[in-house]
């Protein structure tokens, strides 16, 4: 049987001595290819020991429907229930999902590569479930776009494209879409809670801000790494080091608050002061304080 196989970058930043070191990482699907030939090999009647859990996190989302959080990662989509210490696969896929964000009740947008199993192209566009990550429906840009970000504020959703290279931004969730530039190559993008047109971009050295939609930038000193903005007055930043940093005005100063105790993966703001956070070697963890105490909600 033929896979096909591509490969594909992921940007990390570490901070090391004052400044930023990019790390590019290249990830193809041979972790995947791997865990469904094992799968097979054991059988319908041997333990489900083949799973790889949730290799490489790429975001994290609450469903409002129960409170559970969801783990999108390389290896498939994961749900952390109440007060369970392991996360379990939901379904039987194993879709890379690289852009995930929650838009309702079970209700998910989503981007990334598909199965192997599935009849996809490599790049999934925009996808949609609405069963809580049971299954998944193409919405638009199959074939087309890879998001490795995405954010939504009622009807409005924005993107970035890391095989473009641009800002995408809909007013119709999804269904259309026009494009922005991007100030250089991105690893996170975030929309201001006030206002649908004015976007932070984390970029591989620094942060950017624009006022109008995409059509212009201007440079912030700060340096990079994974945001998430909740409300206006709480903008967060998680340096690679696993670092996080609180600015109260937009992104124009910077304070610093806790540290997750390991590299960072992803981050997700679920109200002003209750944040969760993923390390590289794949621990959820979880502040209630706006950041300045974690907790270890799940490990690997």
């Amino acid at each position: 049987m033929m896979v096909r196989s591509r490969r594909r970058a992921r940007i990390f930043a570490r901070r090391r001595r004052g400044g930023w070191l990019l790390v590019t990482v290249l990830v193809g699907f041979a972790a995947v290819a791997a865990a469904l030939a094992a799968a097979r090999l054991l059988g319908d009647d041997q333990p489900s020991t083949a799973d790889p859990g949730p290799v490489h996190v790429h975001a994290l989302g609450v469903n409002p429907t129960d409170r559970s959080l969801f783990i999108a990662t390389h290896t498939g989509l994961y749900r952390l229930k109440g007060d369970a210490q392991r996360a379990e696969r939901v379904g039987d896929r194993y879709q890379d999902t690289m852009g995930f964000t929650v838009a309702g009740p079970d209700h998910f947008l989503g981007s990334g590569h598909p199965d192997l199993r599935d009849d996809l192209p490599p790049l999934l566009g925009l996808i949609e479930s609405r069963d809580a990550g049971e299954t998944w429906t193409p919405i638009s840009l199959l074939g087309k776009v890879d998001f490795h970000a995405l954010r939504i504020r009622g009807r409005f959703l924005v993107g970035y494209d890391a095989t473009g290279g641009r800002v995408m931004i809909s007013d119709d969730r999804g269904r259309s879409w026009h494009s922005a530039r991007s100030p250089e190559p991105l690893v996170d993008l975030v929309v201001d809670p006030t206002s649908a047109n004015r976007f932070l971009a984390a970029g591989e050295s620094r942060l950017f801000v624009s006022p109008d939609g995409g059509r212009s930038w201007e440079q912030r000193e700060q340096g990079t790494g994974l945001l998430a903005w909740p409300r206006r007055d709480r903008l967060y930043l998680l340096d690679g080091g696993g670092r996080l940093w609180l600015s109260r005005d937009g992104g124009r100063r910077w304070q610093g608050r806790g540290e997750i105790g390991g590299r960072a993966a992803a981050l997700l703001a679920v109200s002003a002061e209750e944040l969760y956070a993923a390390t590289h070697d794949g621990e959820i963890k979880r502040s209630s304080d706006g950041g300045l105490r974690w907790t270890t909600r799940s490990s690997p």
